[in-house]
């Protein structure tokens, strides 16, 4: 038993649940006991460690798509990818994976539903790439659970401690993960994956957006889990 827990089979989904769990305590936690007031300090604090752990769920999510949760074919990766995409933004897993199967199979081109061919600038690209993956059925489930929550939360708690870091991680992923890695110029170096990576440091990189930074080794090696890109990492 003191084996199965150091081999990747089982520290993956150790990892996976771990940051689930961090994400729905912290949220928890920050809901029923912080006070939402602009002269509260640690209200700042907090909303920067959701939005962090609302990037980690995505990413969660993301490695469920690549079946890096958990090397097998029992289900584990699906189960556990379609509930941290769900609890993201109530995301359908089946839609995100088909698309982040085409990007990975043609990046940064006409093909590629993170590209934005037209124009390259941040906003443009942002708004973008939002309105492909927002459906009117994410919208409605995210307005059930807000309303369903509001019982007990004050909207007020719930806008600033739960929507506001979902929002920001948009752009913490957006930047670190679409837009960063992949505008132009494509240059020899990005080939054959257009994609460019963060200087080697590993705290900045895990700080930064879960090593996802590291976005060429994630294209080289899909296969490797979001905690294992670092030691992709060569310069």
């Amino acid at each position: 038993m003191h084996v199965i827990w150091y081999n990747d089979t089982m520290m993956g989904v150790f990892i996976a649940i771990l940051v689930i769990l961090a994400w729905v305590g912290h949220l928890a936690y920050s809901l029923l006991y912080v006070e939402v007031s602009a002269l509260n300090p640690w209200l700042y604090v907090h909303v920067l460690i959701q939005t962090h752990l609302f990037t980690g769920l995505f990413i969660t999510g993301h490695d469920g798509m690549h079946g890096t949760i958990k090397p097998s074919h029992d289900g584990t990766n699906k189960v556990i990818g379609t509930i941290a995409s769900f609890l993201y933004a109530g995301l359908s897993f089946r839609r995100l994976k088909k698309n982040h199967q085409k990007h990975h199979n043609s990046p940064g081109t006409a093909s590629d539903p993170d590209y934005c061919e037209r124009s390259q600038n941040f906003f443009i690209w942002y708004f973008t790439f939002m309105w492909r993956y927002l459906t009117i059925w994410q919208i409605l489930i995210m307005a059930a659970m807000f309303n369903v929550l509001s019982f007990w939360i004050s909207e007020i708690s719930l806008i600033i401690l739960w929507i506001v870091p979902a929002f920001l991680s948009t752009f913490q992923m957006f930047y670190f993960g679409v837009y960063a890695p992949h505008k132009l110029p494509h240059q020899g170096d990005m080939m054959p994956y257009r994609s460019r990576t963060l200087q080697r440091n590993h705290l900045l990189a895990f700080l930064s957006c879960w090593f996802f930074g590291y976005h060429y080794e994630h294209h080289q090696s899909p296969g490797t889990p979001w905690w294992r890109l670092y030691q992709k990492k060569v310069h």
